[in-house]
């Protein structure tokens, strides 16, 4: 059922990316950056999970989308910091952005 909401889909795969790169951050940062990264990913996926399987999803949507921008921020900050670089940075941004226009999508649906 999940499958069948290309949202879903397209997050799964963001998710592995994500987790997988925040594992390779500094430990500095593991507990910090790379951790609050981890976890707002995570929480998108529970929002988008809590979206497909509820009527009145126009609140979630809001907040999926607020997670989402707040992982813009996070990642632009990794790039800084240069956590990661302009190629890994490049790709999250245009899947962050391209997430943020299938929510936007989503709550103009009845």
């Amino acid at each position: 059922m999940k499958e069948d909401f290309p949202l879903f889909v397209k997050w799964s795969e963001a998710t592995d990316w994500i987790l997988e790169t925040t594992e390779k951050f500094p430990k500095s940062v593991r507990f910090t950056i790379s951790g609050r990264i981890a976890n707002m990913t995570l929480d998108v996926m529970e929002g988008i999970i809590e979206a497909i399987y509820t009527k009145e999803r126009r609140h979630i949507l809001e907040r999926i989308n607020l997670y989402i921008e707040k992982l813009r921020v996070m990642f632009r900050i990794s790039y800084k910091r240069r956590y990661v670089s302009m190629s890994q940075y490049e790709y999250i941004s245009g899947i962050l952005d391209e997430a943020g226009r299938m929510i936007g999508g989503w709550k103009k649906t009845p």
